[in-house]
């Protein structure tokens, strides 16, 4: 087929008049059979050059994505014009899985999305052995090699069974992301002589701004009194979940109109927010990074980090997802330049900590080889056995298998995982490899932000292209520097804030009339977690009364003006009377009776030497009764405790109360834990 009538069934199929030229030039080799990686930027049309052959293709086109809200945007566009074309993730039921491989097999469809995950799954593994297959596609390819900037052990996969493929069956893999290291190693995983185009990857519309604070205040400040004057719709990155909630809060404070999204979220609330950005509901979506791959938005008009991604990969890629209609686009980056005791810049460390915890210790490896060499274990039960994360558990996990140490068996339903007799040592030349290369990114990044040149030609090089272009959009050429220059009432407002929003407890359960709870603040983000640690851990003597204050005003912000019968207490592990003593005061001020009668039927240990919620759970479980419980029918009480963390002591207490006739308990806190897994 020529490139004329090729386009002539574009416009009838798509609607569109014509093909770049590189897309044409990507299409024409997949129609030769050729295997091809294609490195373009966001918004360029990548997924025209995939959806478009497999239209032509007499059978099935698989493409992996490892973007559910782009699944189901495209299958979504792909139906709507005729188009035979499904899913297969983890939104969907088993049974509805089940029936989309069945349609595959039976060549109903033209195009299957698939999460990369999934191929773990035994009946998709035998499917593919059956299937027409006329092409497959690795979107977001990076994802594949161990030094891109996503990387997924279980993307490998693919390539297992690209390897399985004839030569001469169409491969194509795209990402707008490569650095000529990462590129190399897509290329030599696929093989097959493949052909590699790179295209040009500035984006002249994009206006780019870094603007330095001294402390997380000035951020806010800023954007109070900014966000509304910015022109349109945009998102605002965060670094972790927990200032997703905060920065979202502030703005519900000042009457800006934002919500927040992060992985957290379940499946419903995550579509309802997808369609709420692509409707313009709110001035803001404020989110970590789970937001906006795969979201087909061109009139995204900023994008502003409130604190500093871990590469200019990373950077550019999150910030290609606005302004794909050509208009003018602000991206605005913030870094708290504020060094502490040991000189190290505050918007430095949470990009270093990501990168520490990213691949386990040593120690952690040879942990979850000692229990396999003992017996065939789970995922769970190595949890167990280990005291990991279950993150921790999936990277050792993905290693051991690539290293031939470990390998996956299936027993029925459920699967297991084998020391191999006579494996290799681990080895850890490659992980110490990649914790240098990620450790040098992130100082790429902060040359990014101390530059004094061009940002999009820093970024550009950095990615590869080497095009001579003037690169004249950022605050360091042509355009006027963002000021920080913060309005007195501002500041007031901020200060007032801070005393009135107060975290909520998740903890509500059917099985339990345990409701959802309060902390007065954060543990790791104010003065609350200093004066806690010194009274728990230095000899600070009680919880000073600042803390009784902000407690107070949580509880009275919560709970209102509700009856209450008695306030109880969690049993202290290793804090003597701090609990008690803050507990009776409460009583004192609120006027509710206090009870000593909540007990410890059995040794627990403190929850922070557990690093996961199933040892958590294990703890506590049946370690607690009441000694009076016939007082406690039909009653109504405040569960008081210093920290709250995975929930799990809350839950249980709840629960054992629920069994003894309790109609309602209300979790009152002093600080939430920030990485709390609730």
């Amino acid at each position: 087929m020529n490139r004329q009538e090729a386009e002539i069934r574009l416009k009838n199929t798509f609607g569109f008049d014509h093909f770049y030229d590189e897309q044409w030039e990507t299409i024409d080799l997949l129609f030769q059979g050729k295997r091809v990686l294609l490195i373009e930027k966001t918004g360029f049309g990548k997924s025209l050059c995939f959806q478009f052959p497999a239209t032509q293709f007499q059978g099935l086109t698989v493409i992996f994505s490892p973007l559910i809200a782009l699944m189901r945007d495209q299958v979504k566009g792909l139906n709507e014009k005729g188009i035979k074309a499904k899913y297969i993730n983890s939104e969907q039921t088993p049974e509805e899985n089940s029936q989309t491989i069945q349609d595959a097999l039976n060549g109903r469809l033209k195009i299957l999305y698939i999460a990369p995950e999934r191929q773990e799954n035994q009946e998709w593994i035998e499917a593919t052995r059956r299937m027409n297959l006329s092409m497959i596609v690795i979107d977001e390819a990076h994802t594949i090699s161990v030094w891109g900037h996503d990387f997924r052990p279980a993307f490998r996969r693919i390539i297992n069974l690209v390897k399985l493929l004839p030569e001469n069956l169409p491969v194509l893999a795209t990402t707008a992301t490569a650095t000529k290291r990462v590129q190399e190693d897509i290329e030599r995983q696929i093989s097959g002589n493949i052909q590699t185009i790179r295209g040009e990857l500035i984006r002249e519309n994009f206006r780019l701004y870094v603007i330095k604070v001294q402390s997380e205040d000035e951020k806010l400040l800023w954007l109070a009194e900014n966000l509304p004057k910015l022109e349109g719709n945009g998102l605002i990155y965060t670094g972790t979940r927990v200032n997703t909630e905060i920065y979202s809060r502030w703005f519900e404070y000042l009457g800006i109109g934002t919500t927040e999204y992060n992985a957290g979220l379940d499946s419903d609330s995550r579509k309802e927010i997808e369609n709420g950005l692509m409707n313009n509901e709110w001035k803001a979506v404020v989110s970590t990074n789970a937001l906006g791959m795969g979201i087909d938005k061109s009139d995204i008009r900023f994008i502003i980090h409130t604190q500093i991604p871990a590469s200019p990969i990373h950077y550019y890629q999150e910030i290609g997802r606005a302004g794909r209609d050509g208009k003018p686009t602000k991206l605005i980056l913030f870094y708290n330049s504020t060094k502490d005791e040991n000189g190290i810049e505050e918007d430095f460390k949470l990009p270093k900590a990501f990168i520490d915890g990213g691949r386990p210790s040593i120690k952690n490896y040879n942990k979850v080889i000692n229990v396999l060499k003992q017996e065939q274990l789970g995922e769970r039960q190595i949890m167990k056995a280990t005291n990991l994360k279950q993150t921790q558990v999936r990277v050792i996990k993905a290693d051991l298998i690539e290293q031939g140490i470990v390998k996956e068996v299936i027993y029925g339903r459920s699967k297991k995982y084998e020391y191999q007799f006579n494996a290799p040592e681990l080895n850890t030349k490659a992980f110490d490899e990649l914790r240098e290369q990620k450790l040098t990114e992130l100082s790429s990044m902060i040359e990014y932000v101390n530059t004094g040149n061009s940002r999009m030609k820093f970024l550009c090089d950095y990615l590869g292209d080497k095009s001579h272009n003037h690169y004249q959009n950022c605050d360091n050429t042509t355009l006027e520097p963002f000021t920080l220059n913060s309005q007195q009432t501002t500041i007031q407002k901020l200060q007032d804030f801070r005393e009135s929003y107060f975290p909520e407890l998740i903890v509500e359960s059917k099985y339990s009339n345990i409701v959802n709870g309060v902390a007065s603040s954060y543990y790791g983000v104010s003065s609350v977690g200093a004066a806690l640690h010194r009274s728990k851990y230095e000899n600070g003597g009680d919880f000073p009364d600042f803390l009784l204050k902000l407690t107070l005003k949580a509880f009275r912000k919560k709970y209102g003006q509700e009856k209450f019968d008695f306030i109880v207490y969690v049993p202290p592990t290793e804090s003597g009377d701090l609990v008690k003593n803050f507990a009776e005061k409460l009583s004192q001020v609120l006027k509710i009776p206090i009870s000593h009668k909540l007990i410890k039927t059995g040794e627990t240990q403190p929850q922070k030497v557990f690093k996961n919620g199933y040892l958590k759970k294990d703890n506590v479980a049946q370690k607690f009764s009441y000694s009076e419980p016939n007082e406690l029918v039909g009653k109504s009480v405040i569960l008081f405790d210093d920290i709250f963390d995975s929930g799990a002591t809350i839950k249980e207490i709840g629960n054992v109360l629920t069994k003894f006739g309790v109609t309602k308990i209300a979790p009152l806190v002093i600080a939430r834990t920030v990485g709390g897994d609730i």
